[in-house]
């Protein structure tokens, strides 16, 4: 035996291992800014959020386990919980601000919206607390997406052999992304040089970060890009053959592409009908799960174990949610002068309870189904908040009731991250207590990063423009000017909404929604897009699933953090050197 191995059986460990600790906070807290910052930026181009929780498991191996030489499974746990918590706020907030700026109303004081995102951050961890032993110890749900994460941390060697590949694809879609604008080479027309017709749409956008999320999509990522090329490759040809598309003498009077026109004018509107209608449709196909998330409240009141040693006490959660329910009151009468105690008080007693059953619904889903209709609940919860504040006038209803709603779509992300996080913990032993009060310590964080990338990012590249889509954001603020009245195509908005509803019903999560975002996305992205799912499932078959899981899934996230902070250097860059006159 040689001495290192001597030293090595002498080591003999005593009491629990290292879980709550201030490295954990700390590298969590880190990696949270940096899964923030990059799926924020993806989302606005994707229209959809991605769980942050594996990405920050497999960089937190290669941090605390390949950096510091630190081995406890549970502290990396309270790692990846942190910095999922502080990434809760990207898909919150990119789901519902980017409407103020789309609809140009960027008067509004942003520090009130970030301490408004806080507080529902914080009503949605207290509210979905006391049914965890519900929903995980009695009725088992299965949450893949915290079984997945489980599955990382019980192999430390395979984590830090992920965190190398991760760190490999974030350097090589950096290094490209980074020539790419540099050269003013963001956009590929293929289609131009192999005599594709202009209005089939042959332009390829240049992105590995586009690819990589289409190879973490995988097979469910055929659905997104089939209305991409329903659009253009189906129903492009179709008109184009009955002559219903306009004469290039029209567009150039309009200044437009025939890409340009067909997306602006005929598939961009029914795309984001079919974003609601799918929405809608699916809260609606929840319902069974919502008669079960109900049942689970009720049962989880008449258990006198439903908070136990295991939570936090029952008495700071009551503390959490009154404190935060009031700050909402404030900031719902601060958001705008015209708004009256009366009316700020309903609306954040409205949002406070929205925030309670939307959690609790949302949990439910993912828990069964892997699947949140996070963006529909946010469209009823403005919907319910709008109609509220209508009678203060255009601006200050738009204002007040967005402020609100994505207090309460950071409620219910963050609801639904903690769900998942505590099921990972319930698979490797972890302290439930310790989870949450660690959820705590990291909803505040998002938002104050959020809230100024969401700025900077408008700054350069515009917000709803073909850069910077935010489909989403596109979705509620057409609503909105729905609701107040404005100039819509409703007629395309209602054959959409009709179409995503049918999609929904057919059983596959969130059909609508997906079909829609590729009728609304530009096609250049849908094209990108597609070549990662291909590979996805090209992998899967030559090389087996676990090859994808191990080495192409790490690699894809790497495409996805590299080139997204590249991208948000860049637009830093636009910002100071616009403020310098550069």
């Amino acid at each position: 035996m040689t001495k290192a191995k001597a030293r090595e059986r002498r080591i003999i460990r005593t009491g629990p291992y290292p879980e709550l600790t201030l490295t954990a906070v700390l590298v969590g807290y880190g990696l949270g800014v940096l899964i923030a910052l990059s799926i924020g930026y993806a989302s606005l181009i994707l229209g959809f959020s991605i769980e942050g929780s594996e990405l920050a498991a497999i960089l937190g191996f290669g941090i605390l386990r390949g950096l510091m030489g630190r081995s406890s499974i549970v502290e990396n746990n309270i790692n990846q919980t942190i910095a999922s918590a502080v990434n809760g706020a990207s898909a919150g907030m990119m789901f519902s601000v980017p409407a103020l700026f789309i609809l140009g109303e960027t008067e509004f004081n942003p520090i009130l919206l970030v301490f408004a995102c806080i507080a529902g951050g914080i009503l949605g961890i207290a509210f979905i607390i006391p049914l965890r032993k519900q929903m995980i110890d009695f009725e088992r749900l299965t949450y893949p997406g915290g079984v997945a994460v489980a599955t990382i941390l019980k192999s430390p060697g395979a984590g830090v052999r992920k965190a190398l590949l991760l760190l490999s694809g974030m350097a090589l879609s950096g290094v490209i992304y980074f020539v790419s604008q540099l050269v003013g080479f963001e956009y590929w027309n293929l289609g131009k040089y192999i005599g594709m017709p202009e209005h089939m749409n042959g332009i390829w956008y240049v992105s590995l970060m586009t690819i990589g999320v289409g190879f973490i999509a995988g097979k469910g990522g055929f659905y997104f890009v089939i209305g991409g090329f329903v659009c253009y490759w189906i129903l492009g040809p179709v008109m184009a053959g009955y002559d219903l598309l306009p004469a290039s003498e029209t567009l150039v009077s309009l200044e437009q592409t025939m890409p340009e026109y067909m997306r602006l004018n005929l598939f961009r509107p029914v795309g984001i009908g079919m974003l609601i209608g799918g929405a809608l449709a699916g809260i609606v196909l929840a319902l069974p799960l919502i008669v079960s998330a109900v049942g689970s409240m009720q049962n989880a009141a008449k258990m006198k174990t439903s908070l136990s040693k295991d939570e936090m006490p029952i008495r700071l959660l009551y503390i959490g949610i009154a404190g935060a329910t009031i700050l909402l009151f404030v900031i719902s009468i601060a958001s705008v002068k015209e708004m009256g105690i009366l009316r700020g008080g309903l609306m954040a007693l409205l949002g406070t309870i929205w925030i309670w059953v939307a959690g609790v619904i949302l949990s439910e889903c993912i828990g069964r189904t892997n699947w949140s209709p996070l963006s529909g609940m946010t469209l009823i919860a403005v919907t319910m908040l709008i109609v509220i504040s209508k009678g203060l006038g255009d601006t200050a209803a738009i204002v007040s009731s967005i402020m609100v709603g994505a207090a309460a779509c950071v409620a219910m992300a963050q609801a639904t991250d903690l769900m998942l996080d505590l099921k990972t913990g319930y698979l490797v032993g972890a302290s439930p207590r310790k989870q949450q009060i660690g959820q705590f310590l990291a909803t505040w964080l998002g938002p104050i990063v959020i809230m100024p990338l969401i700025f900077i990012l408008h700054r350069a590249y515009e917000l709803g423009s073909e850069r910077l889509s935010a489909p989403q954001g596109q979705a509620l603020a057409s609503m909105i000017q729905g609701i107040l009245g404005g100039e819509v195509p409703v007629h395309k908005y209602i054959a959409g909404a009709g179409l995503g509803a049918l999609l929904s019903a057919s059983g596959i999560g969130g059909l609508g929604i997906l079909v829609g975002l590729g009728f609304y996305l530009p096609f250049s992205i849908v094209l990108t897009y597609s070549i990662g799912t291909l590979l996805r499932v090209l992998t899967d078959w030559k090389k087996g699933l676990q090859f994808s899981e191990e080495v192409g899934i790490p690699v894809a996230a790497g495409f996805i953090v590299g080139e997204a902070l590249v991208g948000v250097g860049f637009a830093l860059y636009y910002v100071i050197a616009g403020a310098m006159g550069k």
